[in-house]
């Protein structure tokens, strides 16, 4: 068993899903396919302790967990409740936090591994240029903010 994850190939970055969760518990059936997700990313910060009299080094002591931001990028979806959770936010200043899973996928569509946002709220909304000179998709592009994240591997 051991040579048979062992000879595995890596999994590959353009299978993957997003899951909103309606209230944390419901899966959103809509909104789940993006172009691009990025800022799945946590580091711990830390502090500088200098001991006294000790001149040949320092210590560094945990402070907390520091996340980015989520980046979700698609092409601009119509009739979408992420959108209205969204519009609900950036022009009424009411947010309703939810929990979003990142899923990577294997060919079959099985979750190999995922990351779970906790209580994640919207921060920034923008769509692409608009540009009559250009045959593009445009594209939305969602910014979250969320209290912890946690990596799933299955």
């Amino acid at each position: 068993m051991a040579d048979l994850i062992t000879n595995m190939p890596p999994p590959l970055g353009y299978r993957f899903g997003v899951f909103f969760f309606i209230g944390g518990v419901v899966p959103n059936p809509l909104d789940f396919r993006f172009k691009k997700v990025s800022g799945i990313s946590s580091t711990i910060s830390t502090r500088t302790l200098n001991s006294g009299g000790q001149n040949l080094f320092s210590y560094k002591l945990p402070e907390r967990v520091q996340y980015d931001n989520l980046v979700l990028e698609r092409g601009m979806a119509v009739g979408s409740p992420l959108v209205i959770e969204f519009n609900v936010a950036m022009s009424m200043f009411k947010f309703a936090p939810s929990n979003v899973l990142v899923s990577l996928l294997d060919e079959s569509g099985i979750p190999l591994s995922g990351w779970l946002f906790m209580n994640a709220y919207p921060v920034k909304w923008s769509v692409s240029n608009l540009d009559a000179d250009s045959n593009q998709v445009v594209i939305e592009t969602m910014e979250l903010a969320y209290q912890r994240m946690q990596a799933i591997r299955i």
